[in-house]
């Protein structure tokens, strides 16, 4: 699918995360490139996350919609450690956790965006969990 941006998010490369497509990992950089244009202009900028992550058999998800342009291995989004909180998560630090040798972080396939991540955290902290 083309976007506006597609010219710019080509060059991006791609996903060095098994958790991640190289499509996904384009995306989050080229909103982290437009988080920052539009806090450059004092604007707001609250995109739909991209992905859904998390660890089966337990509680830990993760909402990410951008990824540092600058810092690629640093995502923000909503996350969900037992209480869900906004803030920057460590990709590399994901891509560490291991059960088994294999990885443990995994993708949530059904997961389709519907609104914009404020509304997530919204009712996230409504609910005292992430609910997709």
């Amino acid at each position: 699918m083309a976007t506006p941006y597609s010219h710019s998010i080509a060059f991006l490369g791609s996903s060095a995360f098994s958790f991640l497509t190289d499509e996904q990992f384009d995306l989050l950089r080229a909103n982290g490139l437009l988080a920052r244009l539009h806090e450059e202009r004092g604007e707001l900028f609250d995109p739909h996350p991209v992905v859904k992550l998390y660890v089966p058999g337990s509680r830990a998800a993760w909402l990410l919609s951008s990824v540092d342009p600058r810092t690629p291995a640093i995502a923000f989004g909503l996350a969900d450690l037992g209480f869900p909180e906004m803030g920057y998560i460590s990709l590399d630090e994901l891509e560490a956790l291991r059960v088994g040798g294999e990885p443990s972080v995994r993708q949530d396939r059904g997961f389709h965006p519907a609104k914009p991540l404020s509304e997530y955290a919204r009712d996230a902290r409504r609910m005292g969990h992430i609910v997709t």
